[in-house]
């Protein structure tokens, strides 16, 4: 990747970010913590790793995307709205009632929502199922998911971990985002499932590990997969918690933020911060 297709990946990561924000002040509260810490995997899923239509959201040779972990919504619609699916306007319905882009996705509202999730620990399971029935047409299509690490206390996950190795469906790709952090604390003191690249080695996963921040180390990882021919690939992606905020990062009392006014204005000052600095450094490449 050369380094004006890097910053201008980062700028669109700058972009998602403030729509985070845009939502936050309309509904006034949400989930952003882990939309922030996996800001960076959903943009380069939509613009670099997904084979996507906005115009035909259906087309049958498209790769799938599921956020398994349904909460961290505000990301996924940030990036649909910033690939063109949808009117960004739509963004400012955030927290309303009958909204398009309700507190979990829901794929009858909302084009390029593949399924609904929420319940945490369920998206793999269909992530698996979607990837074994893209291998019975001969597609070539992929599917890509997106977990919490704290969601990985759910047994239900493990389950489809193991069905999707003895399928090997190798045409299945998850990022875990490993925030270390989850409602109740720290995920090694809720339930702790370290070493995790250990434990999805044992259920016969390939295994990859990368800074989540990193663009770079995000795509040409998961370039790279299949890593092992006949084996599902996880990428575990370390990240923080509330990426891009000064006074929320790495802290578990912003994994549900109800903004307060001084807050919002910080978190605007932070991400002019950012702003100032790729503008520095497109200028410094000739974009």
């Amino acid at each position: 990747m050369d380094i004006k297709e890097k910053l201008k990946l980062e700028a669109t990561a700058l972009d998602i970010r403030r729509d985070i924000l845009r939502m936050i002040r309309a509904g006034k509260a949400g989930h952003s913590g882990g939309a922030l810490s996996s800001t960076e995997i959903l943009t380069a899923l939509y613009f670099k790793l997904l084979r996507v239509d906005p115009q035909n959201p259906r087309w049958p040779d498209r790769d799938r995307f599921v956020l398994s972990a349904g909460h961290k919504c505000l990301v996924l619609y940030s990036a649909l709205a910033e690939r063109g699916f949808f009117d960004k306007s739509v963004l400012d319905t955030y927290g309303a009632l009958d909204s398009r882009i309700p507190g979990h996705p829901n794929m009858h509202k909302l084009p390029g929502v593949e399924t609904n999730t929420g319940a945490l620990g369920h998206g793999l399971s269909i992530a698996g199922g979607m990837a074994l029935g893209l291998k019975i047409d001969k597609s070539e299509a992929r599917v890509y998911v997106v977990m919490g690490d704290g969601e990985l206390a759910e047994g239900s996950n493990w389950e489809a971990a193991a069905a999707a190795s003895m399928h090997r469906l190798d045409n299945l790709i998850v990022f875990v985002d490993r925030n270390k952090l989850q409602i109740s604390g720290p995920t090694v003191e809720v339930m702790n499932y370290e070493p995790l690249e250990e434990r999805w080695r044992s259920f016969g996963w390939a295994v990859r590990t990368i800074d989540g921040h990193d663009l770079e180390a995000i795509i040409e990882t998961a370039e790279g997969a299949p890593f092992e021919k006949g084996k599902p690939s996880v990428i575990i992606a370390d990240t923080v918690k509330s990426k891009g905020l000064s006074f929320a990062e790495g802290k578990v009392s912003y994994h549900y933020w109800k903004a307060k006014p001084e807050e919002m204005e910080q978190a605007e000052r932070d991400l002019d911060e950012i702003e100032h600095g790729l503008k520095v450094r497109m200028e410094g490449a000739g974009i």
